[in-house]
């Protein structure tokens, strides 16, 4: 072998390497909370995150709500995916959208610490209520048995949801044909009070 290819093969397997570690998805402190003053109470006991990073979290939360509820054709089929009295109209969510388009109401919200240690950077996901009483985020990754506690969670919980403004409301059909909103995500995580 000469010289040359010897170091192309470095490089390739240096390569290969790096891509590997980046593939596995890292687990970090997360939190649930159903409301941003009992993340506010959490953290004036020196819990993981500080009054400050309750206070951004919860404001990206609102806003990938918006973005990203998901929404339906009418308030039965909403309540049937997340429970009676648990939507609203996307009018009175939203300040401006329809009032024939109903969204599941936020029921919490998640943290996580993605940078590690006190007051890292915090991401957050909005949490809906799921007709059986568990809990799911906007991207439908995992369902969760409380809005409250502290576990360690994949940084993939925390991905970005995609936006359903604009789009076709659910209906009854398209709802059940993927198993109901809450069901799609394959991870079942556990918070503990």
């Amino acid at each position: 072998m000469t010289k040359r290819s010897k170091r192309v093969a470095i490089a390739i397997i240096g390569a290969t390497a790096f891509t590997l570690a980046g593939c596995r998805d890292e687990k970090i402190d997360a939190a649930a909370f159903p409301d941003v003053q009992s993340c506010k109470n959490e953290a004036s006991f020196g819990g993981t995150f500080t009054a400050a990073d309750c206070e951004t979290a919860f404001a990206e939360a609102e806003t990938l709500h918006v973005e990203s509820a998901p929404r339906y054709n009418s308030l039965d089929v909403c309540e049937e995916q997340h429970g009676e009295g648990a939507c609203g109209s996307e009018a009175q969510q939203t300040q401006g959208g329809s009032g024939g388009i109903f969204m599941p109401l936020l029921a919490g919200y998640l943290i996580g610490n993605m940078l590690g240690g006190r007051s890292g950077m915090a991401a957050s996901q909005p949490m809906y209520k799921t007709a059986d009483g568990k809990f799911t985020n906007a991207a439908r990754t995992s369902t969760y048995s409380s809005n409250k506690g502290a576990a360690k969670l994949s940084t993939s919980q925390f991905t970005r949801p995609a936006t359903t403004v604009g789009k076709t409301p659910m209906t009854r059909a398209t709802a059940k044909s993927r198993g109901g909103f809450g069901k799609v995500g394959s991870g079942r995580t556990g918070f503990g009070g």
